[in-house]
């Protein structure tokens, strides 16, 4: 078996590999990146990327709907779903293609295999060549992670979906049951919903989208309910009794099991780290709960291997993978490198209406001993957002009262995940109060908001 020798081996090209291969490279580094499927991953081909591209069709439609509020007149509006799905599979092929070209760009060997770690600093690699041993002081692990298969949920690709089946779903749902409301769980039952199928979504926590402010937990419920939604809290689905062209779920809710019937389900109940298959145990890697261990600075405990993004565990989110790639690829190269703090990792759902956040919940910080100011601004108040059409909504920040540290930023509107941006610098440059009510904002812009709402914790809010 022939053996190459490189300075930092990659396993996996998402987010987090890629990038890594990229910094690493940048840095004078020969790199050789292993894929045994897509080049970008899972966010390009089967996550953020493609999903957002079904979004954006739905946000669309659910305008032209809406002409008449804007003086405009729109007739028989309709939609073709293949072709809905078309554009979604484009916009990911697009990319993963722009990923080829970035590596040959920085000069970066690209295996597509199967890679297994064979001992310190030795990765055999399976393709359909056959076999061949990769060799490099520095290994990172970014084999991100999968979806979550709960016994009598499994996923079919008919009646159950994944996250896969649900981007190139096989039909148009007429009656869709969504288990779980996390971040992918609500996107997709806000994308169905949308184009008109009737949409029930069962979270077994106390409010949906559990790990957001409870406050923008409430307002997303009370739009998706307006919307058309069913929304069901603290609910399990038991099990589902799959038929012909139909699913009986058994939801458990206020100590009673009922029984429902749908046409597609798609699980959403979560992920767990691709660990399998790579010899970890071999070589000594710790892993808990499918994910593998690491320090700070994403270091395994063994000698010259690293683990990023998905696969190292949460925040499971494409921009905490790629900036650990970074970090990783800095580390490697001698130089010296801050740990990312997972207080500075914003959270982003692009349901309508979106929602984002950044550090603390109110709840989280009053639980770790703070004294806190909360602000909040409607979007009602904004002269921009009443001009889009889009008044519902709020921006909700908390502060330390007796420091004034921006401890966490929380958000539900139009255009939200762009928002976030300025208070995760904020928080980055370790802002306080004072500058944020200092800082200037523009006129009219939806951003106005995350000023009022700074303001308004002070009690100097102008515009409500």
């Amino acid at each position: 078996m022939a053996t190459r020798t490189f300075d930092v081996i990659v396993i996996g090209a998402g987010p987090g590999g890629y990038v890594a291969a990229i910094r690493a490279a940048q840095l004078g580094k020969k790199v050789v990146i292993v894929e045994r499927e897509h080049l970008g991953g899972i966010c390009l081909n089967w996550g953020c990327i493609p999903t957002k591209a079904l979004l954006r069709s739905a946000e669309v439609f659910h305008l032209m709907h809406r002409a008449k509020d804007f003086g405009l007149k729109v007739e028989g509006a309709s939609f073709d779903f293949d072709a809905v799905v078309k554009r979604s599979r484009g916009v990911a092929k697009q990319l993963s293609s722009g990923i080829g070209h970035l590596m040959k760009k920085n000069k970066i060997e690209v295996v597509m295999g199967a890679a297994t770690l064979a001992g310190k600093g030795r990765v055999k690699v399976t393709t359909d060549k056959g076999e061949e041993e990769l060799q490099a002081p520095a290994i990172v692990l970014a084999t991100g992670a999968r979806s979550r298969s709960l016994p009598g949920l499994e996923p079919d690709g008919d009646l159950v979906w994944n996250y896969k089946h649900a981007l190139q779903p096989p039909r148009m749902p007429k009656n869709l049951l969504v288990i779980g409301s996390g971040a992918i769980g609500i996107e997709f039952a806000s994308f169905f919903n949308t184009l008109g199928a009737k949409t029930t979504v069962v979270e077994v926590m106390d409010r949906i989208l559990p790990v957001e402010d409870a406050e923008i937990s409430a307002f997303a419920k009370k739009q998706f309910v307006k919307q058309g939604m069913t929304i069901l809290e603290k609910a399990t689905v038991r099990k589902l009794d799959r038929g012909q062209g139909k699913v009986t779920a058994h939801i458990e809710a206020n100590g009673k099991t009922e029984t429902q019937e749908f046409d597609t389900v798609i699980s959403a109940v979560g992920i767990v780290g691709n660990v399998e298959n790579l010899g970890l145990e071999a070589v000594g890697v710790q892993v808990d709960r499918t994910h593998v261990v690491t320090d700070e600075f994403c270091r395994t405990g063994v000698e010259g291997l690293y683990a990023i993004g998905d696969v190292a565990g949460a925040p499971w989110l494409a921009h905490k993978a790629s900036h650990e790639g970074v970090m990783v690829a800095e580390l490697i190269a001698g130089k010296h490198v801050h740990p990312i703090k997972p207080g500075a990792i914003a959270g982003c759902t692009y349901c309508h209406p979106q929602v984002a956040s950044v550090g603390m919940t109110e709840a989280r910080a009053k639980e770790l001993g703070h004294e806190v100011k909360v602000g909040r601004f409607p979007f009602i108040g904004n002269g921009k957002a009443i001009a889009l059409g889009e008044p519902e909504g709020m921006v909700k920040t908390v502060f330390d009262a007796k420091t004034g540290e921006l401890l966490g930023a929380h958000m539900i509107g139009a255009e939200v995940t762009e928002l976030i941006q300025g208070y995760i610098v904020g928080r980055s440059l370790e802002t306080t109060e004072a500058e944020l009510m200092e800082t200037v904002f523009p006129h009219p812009t939806l951003s106005e908001m995350m000023h009022e709402s700074v303001l308004d914790a002070y009690g100097r809010a102008l515009h409500i």
